[in-house]
C-alpha cells in the first residue's frame, strides 16, 4: 500500500502504482517520501536511492523518477509547494530520519482522518529539512546484536572496539555481526562506524572546534586519517566545510556524495 501527500490510499490495483512500484514520471511539487515498513529503491537520473525506515528521500519538483517496492512496503509521502517552500537541495537527496520526525510522520498517518490532526505545511516542511543538509544517509541495522552495537556507538563513536570485540562482548560470532551490518544498513560495519562518526563531526566543526580536537572526539585514530575520510564523503577537507559554515554558506554535500559514490560502485 501507498499514501499520497493528502493519506489517500492507492491500492495495488491502481493503474499507475503498483505493488512493484511505478514508472518513470515527474511531479511539480516537491516530495518527501519515507518509508516506515520495508525497502524502496527510487531511481533518479540513473542513480539509486534506497529507503529504509532510517531513511528518507527529498525529490526536488521537475525531477524525473520511478521507484522499486518490496513485498509489504508501506510508502509515505509529503508533497510541498516550491513557491512557497524552497528545497534546500538541487536533487534527490538521502537523509536520516530522526525518532522525533519518525513520530510526526507516523502521527500524521495515524490522525489524517481526524480534523487538525496534522500540522500545517509550514510546520511540517520545517520539521522534515531540519539539521539534514550535510549528514551522510546512515541506515540503522535492526537485528538484536547489531543494533545493540549502533545504539552503543551512537552514544560513544571514539569507542574503539572492533566487530570481532563486539560480537565476543555480546555473545555472537563476528561473521553473524558483520553480516547483520552488511544486509540490514547496506554498508560493511567499518564503513557504517565512519559514516556515523564524520556525521557527529559536523556538529563539533559547526560549534568552531579545532579539525584535531573534532577528529579525536569521534574516534579516528589521527587527524590525517579523519581528513581524508572527510574529502573522501563530503568532497572537501574538515576545515574548508567549518569555514563555509562559520560565513553561513550552505554545504549540503553529504547525501549527494554517498549517491554518487554507489552509483560508481
Amino acid at each position: 500500500m501507498r499514501v499520497n501527500a493528502r493519506y489517500e490510499t492507492v491500492w495495488p490495483d491502481d493503474d499507475f502504482v503498483t505493488p512493484q512500484g511505478h514508472p518513470t514520471h515527474v511531479r511539480d511539487t516537491h516530495q518527501f517520501r519515507y518509508v516506515p515498513l520495508g525497502r524502496i529503491v527510487v531511481t533518479a537520473l540513473g542513480v539509486d536511492y534506497e529507503l529504509s525506515p532510517s531513511v528518507a528521500l527529498w525529490l526536488p519538483a521537475g525531477l524525473p523518477h520511478s521507484a522499486r517496492f518490496d513485498p509489504g512496503v508501506l510508502v509515505l509521502s509529503e508533497t510541498f509547494d516550491p513557491a512557497r517552500h524552497p528545497l534546500p537541495y538541487r536533487g534527490a537527496t538521502l537523509v536520516n530520519v530522526s525518532a522525533a520526525q519518525q513520530r510526526l510522520l507516523l502521527g500524521r498517518m495515524r490522525d489524517s482522518g481526524g480534523p487538525g490532526g496534522a500540522p500545517d505545511d509550514d510546520a511540517l516542511f520545517a520539521a522534515l529539512t531540519d539539521g539534514q543538509a550535510d549528514c551522510l544517509p546512515l541506515p540503522q541495522p535492526m537485528s538484536q546484536a547489531a543494533r545493540a552495537v549502533a545504539g552503543a556507538l551512537l552514544r560513544r563513536p571514539d569507542d574503539p572496539r572492533t566487530a570481532s570485540e563486539w560480537a565476543e562482548r555480546l555473545f555472537t560470532s563476528s561473521t553473524s555481526l558483520r553480516r547483520a551490518f552488511r544486509t540490514e544498513t547496506g554498508l560493511a560495519f567499518s564503513e557504517w562506524r565512519t559514516r556515523l562518526r564524520l556525521n557527529q563531526s559536523l556538529t563539533l566543526l559547526a560549534q568552531g572546534q579545532q579539525v584535531g580536537t573534532v577528529a579525536a572526539r569521534v574516534g579516528f585514530v589521527s587527524t590525517n586519517g579523519y581528513i581524508l575520510a572527510f574529502r573522501k564523503h563530503f568532497g572537501r577537507t574538515p576545515g574548508a566545510y567549518a569555514r563555509a559554515r562559520a560565513a553561513g554558506v550552505g554545504t549540503g554535500t553529504g547525501a549527494s556524495m554517498a549517491a554518487r559514490g554507489s552509483a560508481q560502485g
